[in-house]
């Protein structure tokens, strides 16, 4: 009888070992979590997402509130100081911040979500389709994104949500060009024949198989558009074409504050530090990401 028969347990050979399957969402994940700059700069953003869509409703003064103090520098009344007209500069900041934020958040999604769906047809279907498709894209490429945004946005009446909306239309065929070379490569393996031949409908394939694995490109691009976002609407603002008063954001005070960069550099430099800080920690996370999803470390270990 045999000592598994017997109902003992064999003794663990010394150096034996068990190694635990991984999927790859959680190697993804893993990677991402080692990349130390990432990390930090993930929960820097955050901090800022919190501060500046939460600390609005904590703060005891409102951007659009005179106080009395003009043009004080900053200290424990006003930590950001004031302007010349007695407006609480942290609470401006804070909205600067807020407005800022969602107008790059909506440039990201839009174009994300336009690119990405046109990209994966263009790429899937090949031959005329392709062609046609890209040949768009070229020309929404070739179209003076600054030129136009300044036309569109001048006439938008400075409202946060058209001044997105202009920008992703002249930006997601950058989105477009990357999931287009992901998915040419993508239509040819093996899931996506089998997937064929079992009847797969051809939306079920594009939404179900190939947009799915080429979500790590996706996602990188994502957190560039979020970068490109903030500066896009910094330089509009700075220009006189982005958020008008009374609301505000962060190139907008930068801009209103040029003039003042001697007498109450306060005003000039801190939303600037924001705008760099937002546009690094986006950037840092985004390098996470793209080594993260590097498809040359993809491999499930069993």
């Amino acid at each position: 009888m045999t000592d598994t028969e017997a109902g003992t347990q064999r003794p663990r050979v010394a150096g034996e070992f068990t190694v635990r399957q991984r999927t790859q969402t959680q190697l993804v994940l893993r990677r991402f979590l080692r990349h130390r700059a990432a990390m930090i700069s993930l929960a820097v953003f955050l901090l800022i997402v919190l501060w500046a869509f939460v600390g609005p409703h904590l703060w005891h003064y409102s951007y659009r509130k005179y106080t009395p103090d003009n043009s004080q520098p900053p200290s424990w009344k006003h930590p950001f100081g004031t302007d010349a007209s007695g407006y609480d500069a942290y609470a401006q900041i804070m909205r600067g911040t807020q407005t800022s934020l969602k107008i790059a958040i909506l440039i990201a999604l839009g174009s994300t979500l336009v690119g990405a769906v046109w990209g994966a047809v263009a790429g899937f279907y090949r031959g005329f389709v392709d062609a046609v498709m890209m040949r768009v894209a070229d020309l929404v490429l070739t179209l003076p994104l600054f030129a136009i945004a300044l036309v569109i946005s001048s006439r938008s009446g400075g409202s946060w949500y058209w001044i997105a909306v202009v920008i992703a239309g002249l930006t997601w065929a950058y989105v477009a060009r990357v999931v287009r070379s992901t998915v040419l490569s993508l239509r040819e393996k093996e899931f996506v024949e089998a997937a064929r031949a079992l009847g797969a409908s051809d939306a079920r394939i594009i939404f179900r198989h190939l947009l799915p694995n080429a979500l790590g490109p996706i996602i990188v691009n994502a957190t560039v558009l979020v970068a490109t976002g903030i500066l896009t609407e910094t330089a509009l603002s700075f220009l006189g074409f982005g958020v008008q008063p009374p609301d505000t954001s962060l190139g907008l005070l930068v801009a209103q504050a040029q003039t003042a960069v001697d007498t109450r550099p306060w005003l000039f430099y801190i939303p600037g530090a924001f705008i760099i800080a937002i546009a690094l920690t986006i950037n840092f996370i985004g390098d996470g990401l793209r080594d993260a999803f590097d498809p040359r470390q993809q491999r499930v270990r069993q």
